[in-house]
């Protein structure tokens, strides 16, 4: 009974051994057909083309000019020609303050002034009689010098007459406000009827230039004299984009660098001004401000999602001509919002892996699929960004065509 027991029990462990080692083999097989399966990957091409180096900030809009309307005489409003958020012309009349006070301090002066020119021309007359009788002996000399006196004494007064005669009439025209450039009008802050006192601290209104219209942006001080040399040599273009970063609101020129940095930011202010033909611009509208400092020529490039960061350092997948990754290191010269310019590592026309690298090691057989082409000058998108990106930027909106991008520069952005 034991031993067939014993028997029993050793058929049954052959059996249990037996079927482990068909189960093992299976699943090395099942490994084996799936490491030989291709791994699909999204790929891009490796271009040379023409890059625009284009620098990055947050800007403020100001109104180009910026007019508060004060009185300078004082007097009750009459009327008030301008409707709030007009558009209105250099030396268009916008409000009338009563000028008939002022008319009547104009006639006075005019009256004052006539009385004293009949005063100054008898003075004169006598004067003429008192040097015929002076060269004949009649008057003395003292007398003379009394009579020459007088008629001088009246010139003055008369000139005092015609200055008080100009302050009336400039009087009367400070009761006209008129705008002193282009602008648009902003609330209202007089009806007529109002009293106004040249002493007032307010405004009556409020006049900004919005053609053209101007921004101030900041870049880091690191940047500052590269933005001088560039500038020393021609017009920088810059182009406004929308808070989000995503669409271009306007096209202008740098104007100006201030003259110090901000020590407590570490960066340097600058000032572009734009015609804004469209009034897309508004005083004080954030905006995202791209410049183009530059542009270089014939550079190798390549997304930055095909550059993966290592411990020897980045490196990127390349798909060779059998279809098998092989992993080559690269040297970076710099990045340009999701572009990166190569300068060693990579030759123009290879494939590199753009998404799907954990799933691959050297010699992985692959699927490519071509992944849409990114921008030059394209702001990146922050999540996907690599380290030395600049802050801020956010990935365009692509469509995967599913086609091979064709290596033109429309595919990295060339034209923007």
């Amino acid at each position: 009974m034991k031993f067939r027991t014993s028997l029993l029990l050793s058929i049954l462990a052959l059996l249990a051994v037996t079927s482990c080692s068909k189960s093992s083999q299976q699943a090395v097989q099942a490994a084996a057909k799936a490491a030989a399966a291709p791994v699909p990957v999204n790929v891009a091409p490796v271009l040379r083309q023409d890059v625009p180096i284009i620098l990055t900030g947050l800007g403020t809009v100001q109104a180009y000019n910026t007019v508060t309307l004060k009185t300078r005489v004082d007097g009750q409003i009459m009327t008030v020609n301008f409707k709030e958020g007009q558009d209105v012309r250099k030396g268009q009349l916008l409000a009338v303050i009563d000028p008939r006070p002022y008319e009547v301090a104009l006639e006075t002066a005019k009256a004052n002034m006539a009385r004293d020119q009949a005063q100054l021309n008898t003075a004169k007359a006598n004067l003429e009689r008192s040097r015929a009788l002076l060269a004949a002996g009649v008057v003395a000399q003292q007398d003379f010098d009394t009579q020459e006196a007088s008629a001088g004494q009246f010139a003055g007064t008369v000139q005092a007459d015609q200055a008080a005669i100009d302050n009336a009439k400039l009087n009367l025209v400070y009761t006209r406000i008129i705008s002193p450039l282009d602008g648009r009008i902003g609330l209202r802050l007089i009806d007529p009827g109002n009293m106004v006192h040249a002493t007032d601290t307010t405004g009556m209104l409020v006049v900004t230039q919005m053609r053209p219209i101007a921004v101030i942006f900041t870049l880091p001080e690191d940047q500052l004299q590269q933005v001088l040399a560039q500038s020393s040599k021609g017009t920088l273009k810059v182009d406004a984009f929308s808070r989000d970063d995503q669409s271009q609101i306007a096209n202008g020129k740098l104007e100006t660098v201030d003259n110090q940095i901000d020590v407590t930011t570490g960066t340097a202010k600058l000032k572009a001004v734009f015609d804004n033909k469209d009034g897309a611009l508004w005083p004080n509208q954030f905006v995202n401000i791209h410049m183009q400092l530059s542009t270089t020529k014939g550079a190798l490039v390549v997304p930055m999602a095909g550059i993966q960061r290592g411990p020897d350092g980045n490196l990127a997948y390349v798909v060779g001509a059998d279809q098998k990754i092989t992993i080559q290191p690269v040297t970076i010269a710099m990045t340009q919002g999701n572009v990166a310019l190569i300068s060693a590592g990579l030759r123009e026309g290879q494939q590199v892996v753009t998404e799907g690298q954990d799933k691959l090691q050297a010699g992985s057989l692959v699927a490519p699929k071509n992944a849409p082409a990114p921008k030059v000058g394209a702001p990146a998108n922050a999540q996907d960004a690599p380290q030395g990106t600049p802050p801020g930027k956010k990935a365009p909106k692509t469509e995967d065509s599913g086609t091979a991008a064709p290596k033109t520069a429309e595919n990295f952005g060339g034209k923007r």
